[in-house]
């Protein structure tokens, strides 16, 4: 009797701790501690402020701490590393973009997977570019901008926040529509990349909108045109590149978060309502259009298509892109 009483203990306990441990029940308890939101971005950049609204709302949603974690550096790579090997419970969320898709084909062993290693919540939103050039550059518009890079190979270099982010992806396939040249300039974030060109160390910047809209405000900056498909409420004076003669130009960069392979269903699931639930609050909504983002929130499946069909589409640009 005895030893069958200590044998069913033993099954009871096993169960228990079992039962305990779960992805269900992980789920069910899910977040009981803070969690650790990756931007693979400079504070203060355009990524990091987008990362911050979320955040704080995101915060709010699932009463638990999101602590924001910059990790910059390689195209981004470096967060996209770590944040790949953290343990899939839903507790290390990171925010990607479209420079990800493009960084399979610029780099080579890459230490991480894109498509293996992560799981697409939801598209956060998505942030046209905007061309400037200094206010002591002697060109108004985007016909100006063409013909002198036409007579003068190379004369105008263009900066970028690093190879392989949506600053460089915007002024490359401008490069290929417009059959132009100009020398790239890379810096280590957004903010270097800005002071350059405000400084005229450098010829143009394909700018978030965000981190421009002050400078053209004050006149520091000359904004040519912007990459959406219609002018932005925020810049109505600015011209499209369609208007501006340029008519299959348009560039817009997503960003978008995700969780490691392998974490729980239930979580995922989690994560997405909550998110979702963040992007359609008017606040959260104006405090990102107002910084130059479009609000997305669509569901896992249309994210993963779109992912899908970008892969194939930067396959084929980035191999065109010369001497990268």
């Amino acid at each position: 009797m005895v030893c069958n009483a200590v044998v069913r203990s033993f099954w009871y306990i096993f169960f228990g701790i079992l039962f305990l441990t779960s992805p269900l029940t992980q789920a069910q308890k899910y977040p009981d501690r803070p969690i650790r939101y990756v931007v693979t971005d400079q504070p203060g950049s355009s990524i990091d402020v987008l990362a911050r609204v979320i955040a704080d709302k995101l915060s709010t949603e699932l009463s638990q701490a999101i602590i924001v974690e910059n990790k910059p550096g390689a195209g981004g790579n470096i967060g996209a590393d770590i944040a790949s090997k953290a343990v899939p419970d839903g507790y290390t969320i990171v925010q990607l973009a479209t420079t990800h898709l493009a960084n399979i084909y610029l780099y080579k062993n890459l230490p991480y997977n894109l498509q293996k290693d992560f799981v697409p919540i939801t598209q956060l939103a998505s942030s046209p570019s905007v061309l400037v050039v200094p206010n002591t550059l002697a060109i108004k518009s985007v016909p100006d901008f063409v013909k002198v890079a036409k007579s003068k190979a190379e004369a105008l270099q263009y900066a970028s926040a690093g190879t392989g982010t949506c600053t460089f992806l915007a002024a490359e396939l401008f490069k290929k529509q417009a059959a132009v040249d100009m020398m790239h300039i890379p810096y280590k974030g957004g903010a270097p990349a800005m002071t350059s060109v405000l400084a005229g160390e450098t010829s143009a910047y394909f700018s978030p909108i965000g981190p421009a809209l002050q400078h053209i405000r004050q006149g520091t900056l000359k904004a040519l045109a912007v990459s959406s498909t219609k002018r932005l409420p925020l810049l109505p004076d600015v011209k499209t590149f369609s208007e501006s003669g340029l008519s299959n130009y348009q560039f817009s960069c997503w960003y978008g978060l995700f969780v490691q392979t392998n974490t729980p269903k239930p979580i995922q699931e989690q994560l997405y309502k909550a998110i979702a639930n963040v992007l359609n609050n008017p606040e959260t909504k104006k405090l990102l259009i107002d910084q130059g983002f479009i609000p997305i929130g669509n569901k896992q499946d249309e994210f993963s298509n779109i992912i899908r069909n970008d892969l194939e589409v930067y396959k084929d640009f980035v191999k065109e892109i010369p001497n990268q």
